[in-house]
């Protein structure tokens, strides 16, 4: 890969660290401040979406960076991959706020229901696993 491109790649990266350490932030005190509204005291998933975006999102965006930098993998199907992972990230949390919110509300779920949320944050976890993985290969074989 070209340099420029190279420079344009960590700082993609660098850029989605930004973005998803401030919807990290912003998850954090939407938790904390909704179920404090809400007088809720019970366990809810709304609070572990912001560790989710915060390592899901911000750090593994900031270590794809350093990668790049040192290795230059990216390539023409990064984008791609790329896309994947955040609409994965996205769709797990989509998951998580959907069952944080029935949770705060003290909502009573049909087993279809439940089912549809939990189906729902799997997926998000299948797609950003597998390209984690996608990832780290591109980076093994830039490597080795």
């Amino acid at each position: 890969m070209k340099k420029e491109n190279n420079i344009t790649m960590v700082k993609r990266y660098a850029n989605l660290a930004l973005i998803y350490s401030v919807i990290a932030m912003i998850f954090g005190v939407f938790y904390r401040e909704y179920t404090k509204f809400s007088h809720f005291t019970g366990r809810t998933n709304l609070s572990v979406m912001h560790t989710h975006y915060f390592l899901l999102g911000m750090f593994f965006f900031f270590l794809l960076m350093l990668a790049e930098k040192v290795f230059s993998f990216s390539d023409h199907n990064t984008g791609r991959i790329l896309a994947i992972y955040q609409a994965g990230l996205n769709i797990t949390g989509l998951g998580f706020l959907m069952r944080g919110l029935t949770q705060v509300w003290g909502s009573e779920l049909t087993r279809g229901l439940d089912a549809s949320i939990s189906g729902i944050a799997g997926i998000g976890h299948i797609l950003t696993g597998v390209c984690m993985v996608l990832f780290l290969l591109k980076i093994k074989k830039k490597a080795v």
